[in-house]
């Protein structure tokens, strides 16, 4: 391929204006990628994003064949609104665009917890629409005695996602056998965010302070079962399309509990992640449920299209109860989408092939010869 006629790769991630004046393939957290796509043979860019400079990267994007996007969802007090209506209209423009703002709307908030719950990585997971709702139903289902885990539907680094349980049986909590607490019961509350502490709170003061999550128009909240086996890890599954790149493990996450005998406050701190590529043994289970059922699955039930699924996104999971021939089943605690990073070396490869695979029939669709 001539240098005229290389595809033209940009790598989208926040940062100022003096960030992007100083924006080189080297001074990044991708630097990694830039290499490998210009070992590629492709012509690749920053593109250093804030909402104040919008209009200057979307003249940059239009000007390539395609875009990788890596801002998250909420990002220093800002959301995605004008980043994603820019990335349509470059996408109309026949600009690939990953991942799209609609299939993010799709995979990447909490909903799709509820929505994809009959696929085969679910579990007890109920949808609240409104806080009446949430006020409403909730306290029912505290009253199992089973801790919830409860989450809100577009965030990133645990930011709105909480522990529930009750301080005591049911019945005792709330004054007779198959009662179900009032809002003006104590409950206990443990936020997601490394260092968070167990705090007493009542149940009703604990849905005020969850307003704020369904302001936003798509605003609603995501309710699961904890699962018992936590402490056990969480498995990160890096996907790049419908192909697992490479594997996250994590034995100490957020949530952890506490050991046996101590107090809420010492609960260890979520620990480091360790990094493998798609061949490792232990987690050969999960990658063909993923890769033969779940996803096929999913594209199905919300109709995505292989080529539109994201070049590089990860799902979270927890293994749940044995199952009745003794093997692990996983439950999927989230999906990440908007801003996937860091990821193993082994998704590199991935990425690259997929990228330039995409773009150039990008560039197809609008008349451009390779």
């Amino acid at each position: 391929m001539s240098q005229s006629n290389a595809v033209r790769v940009a790598i989208l991630y926040p940062g100022d204006e003096e960030t992007r004046r100083n924006a080189t393939a080297e001074n990044n957290r991708f630097a990694d990628l830039f290499r490998a796509f210009a070992a590629a043979g492709a012509h690749v860019e920053p593109a250093v994003y804030d909402d104040a400079f919008h209009d200057e990267v979307r003249q940059q994007l239009l000007r390539c064949d395609g875009v990788l996007v890596w801002v998250n969802p909420i990002e220093n007090g800002h959301d995605r609104t004008i980043l994603d209506a820019m990335l349509r209209e470059v996408a109309r423009a026949e600009i690939f665009v990953s991942t799209h703002p609609d299939v993010i709307l799709q995979l990447g908030t909490k909903e799709v917890l509820f929505r994809t719950r009959d696929v085969g990585w679910g579990c007890d997971t109920h949808l609240y629409l409104s806080l009446d709702q949430m006020r409403r139903e909730l306290p029912v289902r505290l009253a199992t005695g089973q801790a919830r885990v409860l989450k809100q539907n577009r965030g990133n680094g645990g930011n709105g996602v909480w522990l529930l349980s009750l301080p005591q049986a049911p019945a005792a909590a709330a004054g007779g056998s198959g009662s179900v607490p009032g809002l003006e019961t104590v409950i206990r509350a443990r936020h997601a965010k490394r260092g968070a502490v167990e705090e007493a709170i009542t149940l009703g003061a604990f849905c005020e302070r969850c307003a704020a999550y369904f302001q936003a128009v798509d605003g609603r909240m995501i309710d699961q079962a904890y699962q018992d086996r936590l402490a056990e890890g969480m498995i990160r599954c890096y996907l790049v399309h419908d192909q697992v790149a490479g594997f996250g493990h994590q034995a100490v996450n957020a949530l952890y509990p506490a050991p046996a005998g101590a107090s809420p406050a010492e609960a260890p701190q979520p620990g480091p992640r360790y990094y493998h590529p798609p061949s490792t043994p232990e987690f050969q289970a999960v990658k063909r449920k993923l890769e033969d059922e779940w996803i096929p699955a999913v594209q199905r039930l919300l109709t995505i299209e292989r080529a539109s699924l994201p070049i590089l996104w990860d799902c979270d999971f927890l293994l749940g109860p044995k199952d009745a021939q003794g093997q692990d089943t996983y439950v999927l605690c989230e999906i990440n989408v908007s801003s996937v990073a860091p990821y193993p070396d082994a998704a590199v490869p991935f990425v690259v092939d997929a990228t330039s695979a995409s773009v150039r029939a990008a560039r197809q669709r609008r008349g451009l010869t390779l």
